[in-house]
């Protein structure tokens, strides 16, 4: 800063005629004495480089400016970088204006920008569900519910038709693919010999038309036992009556459980037959000459090939599925189950199991009435299509979620099965439309699916999902069930994982009732006390049942319905009119309502950046289950048993739950790569808790909250309550195998949602 004020420096570059590199030729000039440089090489003055003063002064001055210039840009830097961090109060899974964006946007031309904040916006959440609701405005869903009730009994010639309309009206509708699969499975129908119910004895009671698939054919005799419901109390009632049941033809009402569940239930206590009829007590205005449909697998998928796909190139050795009855089973009308009610005697049933069907209900057990049940159904393999369709989502395609819908049905099957179709078709054609004509670029995919041979035990889906076991967890984030959506008006109704209550929770705040459009859904179901109000146990006859529990993909049904039963599945009741009454005439309204529940839901899973699946919940399911169980601590330590492992798995699993959420609150999820990886920790909660240790053929339904058999939590807690109750039962060493294979079930979910293997930390 004290150099003369004549000095200058001037650079010049010259070429190195002895090489390729340049040379930098530096002279110090004044300006009173301009040097001259001569042409000759003795005229050459070599350059005289002025030093600067250097003093404390100065080198204090340079250290400061030094500071000061680094400490703006780290300034600059944070305050960029801190732009874009989500907030606990500000998530990407709330915020009304969070912006789509595409592969497209997310690259520069050089490809090299990989973040989502790249992306330009595209439509914000409050404009998209505006729009979706207003598409669905425009739909005709009674139209195409009437389209849709067909004659469709799965792998008919209408199946098939359905099929094909299903697969032109995606290609009408512009979804970037669409496909079909092929299943050949066996499936049961009445035989040329027809089935029979006679009085031993005396006159034939009915020539069913009616009948249960996957029954046990032949020919069952036994005294008649009323069995209330069929359910395991009622059977243990029955056992506290010292009426027998062993060797017995047992006639069970319908509902409460599955047709398949009262068999089973029947079979363990040694029953010789079933017959299942319909009291007016719970299928009020139900003509009494009405047959009767159902099945009796307790299990899903094709029975002959379980734990594997049925296709046609498959070579796999005879199997059949431990959920199929090895007694006959039977439904018979309700003027049927009069006559054999009025001939029964011995002690007059409980209270609370008597219907309006009779004056009188007695529990039988005469052995001067004996029943004979003649059971002719025959297997037939067949051709079943499932009919896929796909938006295809712009960064990450490979994730999707899965809308479906049965489209067979015996009989016209309105509420079965066309409202989950009609829904189905017209979603498809609404999300298109936004994509395709409104701009919006899910980040990832929408498979709509069309499945067949539901009314078997959702055959199609199961076939499908054991047809890519090996990969569907890595890619199906959710499944949307539109099954039976529409069934009445007065409540609503819904099955989930815990992983989807908060979805769906945020998406009844956003859809109006059907009924008072004052009032949106979440109020009308209790607002805080929603989840009280609206959720109920997923049944095994639920396609989201094989997503979830088989599979380990988080499901939801719901529905809007009734109090009670809906009573006409299974019967040629189940037409377009019956619904029209159960709904107040207004079955388009709650079909509209129905679409923008399941399609609010389908946005908010394809426009965030963070998954909309709430993994903490699954805290609480496993809080209760401990709690539970350790109210048998001091028995098991008498045993030499400890549930101290148990709760240390279920700390770690509380710790790998709060490590996740610090890492969504510390990343960058604007980044592409970084909100991709925490998501898929995300979507794989639900399957890590599928028990590793049992084989999906022989116990398919691996789940250890919601699945079936001896690994299950629930079945820990029958064992456990032998303790107190009847230790005899109790085998120990069993015990003991299932305390521990399920502690280590639940400790590997907690160290697959801890992430990398070098950060989980403990000392199991």
């Amino acid at each position: 800063f004290r150099g003369e004020p004549s000095t200058y420096t001037r650079f010049s570059l010259a070429q190195n005629m002895e090489g390729d590199n340049s040379q930098v030729e530096m002279k110090l000039s004044n300006s009173e004495m301009d040097d001259e440089v001569g042409n000759s090489m003795g005229g050459h003055r070599e350059p005289r480089i002025m030093k600067p003063k250097r003093s404390p002064k100065n080198i204090f001055f340079l250290i400061v400016c030094t500071l000061l210039i680094f400490l703006i840009g780290f300034l600059i830097g944070y305050l960029s970088y801190r732009g874009r961090m989500p907030t606990k109060d500000q998530s990407c899974s709330n915020a009304d204006s969070v912006p789509c964006g595409t592969a497209e946007e997310l690259l520069s031309e050089d490809g090299s920008d990989t973040t989502l904040e790249a992306a330009q916006p595209g439509l914000e959440w409050k404009q998209l569900k505006e729009l979706l609701k207003a598409k669905f405005l425009e739909s005709d869903f009674e139209c195409r519910i009437r389209a849709c009730s067909v004659n469709r009994e799965a792998g008919s010639e209408g199946d098939q038709n359905l099929a094909l309309t299903v697969y032109n009206e995606f290609k009408r509708f512009g979804l970037h693919s669409f496909w079909n699969d092929e299943h050949y499975v066996k499936l049961q129908s009445l035989g040329s010999t027809p089935n029979r119910v006679t009085i031993l004895g005396s006159e034939t009671i009915e020539v069913p038309k009616g009948y249960l698939a996957y029954s046990a054919s032949g020919q069952a005799t036994g005294k008649l036992v009323y069995a209330n419901y069929g359910r395991e109390e009622d059977f243990k009632k029955l056992t506290s009556m010292n009426i027998g049941v062993n060797g017995s033809v047992v006639i069970v009402r319908g509902g409460k459980i599955c047709f398949a569940t009262k068999v089973a239930n029947a079979q363990k206590v040694k029953a010789a037959a079933v017959l299942i009829y319909l009291d007016p007590a719970d299928y009020d205005n139900m003509p009494e000459d009405t047959d009767v449909f159902g099945h009796v697998h307790l299990g899903t998928g094709d029975p002959y090939t379980p734990g594997f796909p049925s296709f046609n190139h498959t070579q796999f050795p005879p199997a059949q599925s431990s959920g199929l009855p090895s007694i006959p089973a039977q439904t018979i009308t309700t003027n049927s189950a009069r006559v054999l009610l009025s001939k029964m005697r011995g002690q007059s049933a409980p209270l609370e199991w008597k219907g309006t069907l009779s004056s009188t209900y007695n529990l039988g057990g005469d052995e001067n009435v004996q029943v004979k049940v003649e059971v002719n159904n025959v297997v037939a393999e067949k051709m079943i299509h499932n009919v896929f369709g796909v938006i295809k989502g712009l960064i990450d395609p490979d994730h999707y979620v899965v809308i479906g819908a049965q489209r067979d049905s015996w009989g016209p099957g309105v509420a079965k099965s066309a409202v989950g179709t009609s829904l189905l078709l017209e979603m498809a054609k609404a999300l298109s439309d936004l994509v395709v004509k409104d701009g919006y670029k899910p980040k990832r995919s929408i498979i709509f699916a069309s499945w067949s041979a539901g009314d078997f035990g959702s055959v199609g889906a199961t076939e499908w999902l054991e047809g890519y076991l090996s990969m569907l967890h890595l890619k199906a984030l959710a499944y949307i069930n539109l099954d039976a959506a529409v069934l009445g008006s007065q409540t609503f109704k819904a099955s989930a994982s815990p992983m989807l209550y908060t979805l769906l929770g945020n998406t009844l705040k956003e859809v109006s009732s059907p009924l008072d459009s004052s009032k949106t859904l979440y109020q009308k179901a209790g607002a805080e006390n929603w989840e009280k109000q609206t959720i109920v146990p997923m049944t095994m006859d639920d396609t989201s049942y094989a997503f979830q529990a088989f599979s380990g993909i988080p499901s939801v049904s719901f529905k809007f319905t009734n109090d009670g039963d809906y009573p006409y599945f299974g019967t040629r009741e189940d037409n377009l009119n019956n619904l029209i009454t159960r709904t107040g005439n207004k079955v388009a309204d709650i079909a509209r309502a129905a679409a923008n529940v399941a399609g609010q839901m389908v946005l908010r899973l394809t426009h965030d950046h963070q998954l909309s699946l709430d993994f903490d919940r699954y805290n609480g399911e496993l809080y209760s289950s401990v709690f539970k169980i350790n109210r048998f601590a001091k028995q098991l330590k008498k045993a030499g048993l400890t549930i101290k492992w148990l709760f240390s798995a279920r700390g770690d699993f509380d710790r790998a739950t709060e490590t996740l959420k610090n890492d969504i609150l510390n990343s960058d999820l604007n980044d592409a790569g970084i909100c991709r990886a925490i998501n898929e920790r995300i979507m794989r909660v639900e399957y890590h808790f599928l028990s590793p240790y049992v084989s999906p053929k022989d116990t398919p339904f691996r789940h250890i909250f919601y699945g079936s058999g001896p690994h299950t939590l629930k079945s820990l807690l029958e064992n456990l309550n032998l303790l107190n109750s009847n230790p005899s039962y109790l085998n120990m060493d069993d015990l003991r195998n299932q305390l521990a294979l399920a502690t280590w079930t639940i400790q590997g979910a907690a160290n697959a949602l801890s992430g990398d293997i070098w950060d989980i930390d403990n000392e199991f």
